[in-house]
């Protein structure tokens, strides 16, 4: 989930919130019962000593990005997680069941705020912009892996990948209130093959 907060433009109201929901789906794991607040912000301290977050926060201070001290927050909202730009990124505790499903949004959300920081122009009102980091952050972070679509529900082996990253790209850029569904379905089509195959930062880990 991507979202920035801005004043005005466009066909929307000023000050609306540019929201992407990429994690709505539910799992077989939702049947454990969401984790209480503090160990969901013992989960957050835990996910910051995981290799792949380690590695993007790294990416984004070579790169020159702001990686504040309250980059990721806890938080109690409507999906699992967000990204807002100058805000950083919040993980909602009352979606956590797992210490995996705080990593994997800490990874996705870690994405987004890498594009938005190295994207030149990023505006995440722009439909393909907005499609593009959409696009990475669930192709890039495990979003998509196999087993996550098995407790998902979605039993397709052969090409589930493309096809789990399509689904969550939709979803989420639909959402935002300057894509109807017919633009973001165009906007995937029309960035895919670009921005499915660029890995940035991981094409430069060891």
């Amino acid at each position: 989930m991507a979202e920035e907060h801005h004043g005005g433009g466009g066909a929307a109201a000023p000050d609306i919130r540019v929201e992407a929901e990429s994690s709505s789906e539910q799992s077989v794991a939702s049947s454990r019962g969401v984790m209480p607040r503090e160990d969901c912000v013992e989960g957050i301290r835990s996910a910051l000593k995981h290799p792949t977050v380690r590695f993007l926060r790294e990416q984004m201070e070579k790169a020159g990005c702001q990686v504040w001290p309250r980059l990721i927050q806890a938080a109690t909202c409507s999906t699992a997680g967000g990204y807002a730009s100058r805000e950083g990124i919040k993980v909602c505790c009352n979606h956590m069941t797992l210490q995996d499903e705080i990593n994997q949004v800490i990874i996705h959300e870690l994405i987004h705020a890498y594009d938005d920081c190295v994207t030149k122009n990023m505006d995440w009102k722009n439909c393909a912009h907005h499609a593009c980091s959409e696009i990475r952050a669930n192709h890039l972070s495990g979003d998509c892996h196999y087993k996550r679509e098995l407790l998902r529900g979605f039993m397709k082996i052969r090409g589930h990948e493309q096809d789990c990253v399509k689904r969550r790209a939709l979803m989420s850029v639909k959402n935002n209130p300057y894509c109807s569904e017919a633009a973001s379905k165009d906007a995937i089509e029309a960035v895919w093959n670009i921005c499915y195959n660029d890995t940035r930062p991981f094409d430069r880990a060891p």
